[in-house]
């Protein structure tokens, strides 16, 4: 069995596509944090909760550099990353986790 360990850089959007840069070495873990709003903080209070992107590697230090570069850039070119892997910004981790009552519940707001 292998031990390796894996590390994830990941981007998290809101609906209205703020945008949040992260790293951790459990992205099932991290996400599931991040959309219970478990962490106080930017994620939390602006629902940055729909995972758009990320990238996996085995070396931290690789992963650490990788985070690092994606959060000094302008909001331009992470746009361009996500584009070009996910072009309609689907939560990649939307059939992760059931969906919560309060998501039902605000999506059938303006059908009425």
């Amino acid at each position: 069995m292998s031990s390796e360990k894996r590390y994830f850089v990941y981007i998290l959007a809101s609906r209205s596509r703020n945008l949040y840069t992260g790293l951790t070495n459990n992205l099932f873990r991290r996400v599931f944090e991040h959309k219970q709003k478990s962490v106080k903080g930017f994620t939390a209070k602006y629902r940055v909760h729909r995972l758009v992107y990320f990238e996996s590697f085995q070396d931290v230090r690789d992963a650490i550099r990788c985070e690092k570069q994606i959060k000094s850039w302008r909001r331009e070119k992470k746009v361009a990353l996500i584009q070009a892997s996910n072009p309609t910004w689907e939560d990649l981790a939307a059939s992760w986790f059931p969906t919560p009552a309060f998501e039902k519940a605000d999506s059938s707001l303006c059908s009425e």
